[in-house]
């Protein structure tokens, strides 16, 4: 269990549009994301944000939340 705002959320909205939110308060299927670099690597080898989202998660959303953390 971690504190909200060390978490970033990434959400499926009705569209099947996956994408990251960071006001915490779009509509969808949502999952938390880990911001730190070893946590976020551990996520992304485990597929765990997959499994929340029932669906593969590309890359480049894992870039984005990196990106968040510079």
């Amino acid at each position: 269990m971690k504190e909200k705002s060390v978490l970033v959320r990434a959400v499926v909205n009705a569209d099947g549009v996956l994408s990251i939110d960071t006001s915490g308060k779009l509509p969808g299927r949502g999952a938390y994301i880990c911001r730190n670099l070893n946590c976020l690597q551990k996520a992304q080898k485990s597929k765990g944000l997959e499994r929340s989202l029932k669906r593969s998660i590309p890359p480049e959303i894992y870039e984005s939340v990196r990106w968040l953390n510079a």
